[in-house]
């Protein structure tokens, strides 16, 4: 728990340093979540980074039936659930430019015969959607303190899970949406190094590389995700070690 606690936290401080250089012509970036933009693809990780506290507030069920691997199947991209998927994260993303636009009215009101305040507004989008996100991620973390590393869950899709296989699903989530948002930002992917060493085991199942490989954590993350195309070599390599990466949708 200590070690995926550790990569939900420094993940989530490291795209709320990013959500705070965000300006409103930012959010309308298309992504490779099609046919999310970077505003509805904000969404879906925040909504995703806080599903544990109302999880832990609920009664625990079961014994766990799956792990974090195991929560990444099929049945999770159907069309029906990934319909749902991508309108909760459109409505939420409405939500939040609502919330934006109210309070940079409010602003503005107080600040209109400020030098440089048009500005300062500007900034302001960056600062209530880290803000929004903080609140968040910070609930999550307060929740999971609460309760032993075994305690039991159950997610949206009836899976019952420990809390610390769910937490690293969260890690995923925002670990991976955040090579994602990166570039459709234009960034260099800002992937944490805790949050990479818990994204990497999970995909290979805590199995070795073939050297000949030769890829860091960061390039096997994008290659099992689907971010970069693997070569018929780099496939081969991989079948001749006995290794089949995890693999999910977006």
């Amino acid at each position: 728990m200590s070690v995926v606690r550790s990569a939900f936290r420094d993940e989530c401080e490291r795209l709320g340093s990013v959500l705070r250089t965000l300006d409103r012509s930012d959010l309308d970036r298309p992504t490779r979540c099609v046919p999310w933009t970077v505003a509805d693809l904000l969404a879906h990780v925040r909504t995703g980074a806080g599903r544990l506290a109302d999880m832990l507030a609920a009664t625990a069920p079961g014994p766990a039936q799956v792990d974090a691997a195991g929560y990444f199947g099929a049945a999770k991209f159907v069309p029906k659930v990934d319909a749902a998927r991508i309108e909760a994260a459109r409505i939420e993303a409405a939500r939040t430019e609502a919330a934006r636009v109210e309070a940079a009215r409010i602003g503005a009101a107080r600040v209109e015969a400020v030098p440089g305040s048009v500005e300062r507004l500007a900034e302001r989008t960056g600062a209530l959607l880290d803000a929004d996100f903080d609140r968040t991620w910070r609930a999550t973390l307060t929740a999971v303190d609460a309760h032993p590393a075994d305690r039991v869950v159950r997610t949206r899709h009836g899976d019952a899970m420990t809390v610390t296989e769910f937490l690293r699903t969260r890690v995923v989530e925002v670990g991976v949406h955040g090579l994602d948002l990166a570039e459709a930002l234009n960034r260099p992917p800002w992937l944490t190094p805790t949050a990479a060493q818990v994204i990497a085991e999970l995909l290979i199942g805590g199995q070795a590389l073939p050297v000949g490989l030769g890829w860091d954590r960061l390039t096997l993350i994008r290659k099992a995700t689907g971010r970069s195309p693997r070569s018929p070599a780099e496939q081969h390599a991989l079948d001749t070690a006995g290794i089949r990466l995890l693999a999910f949708g977006g």
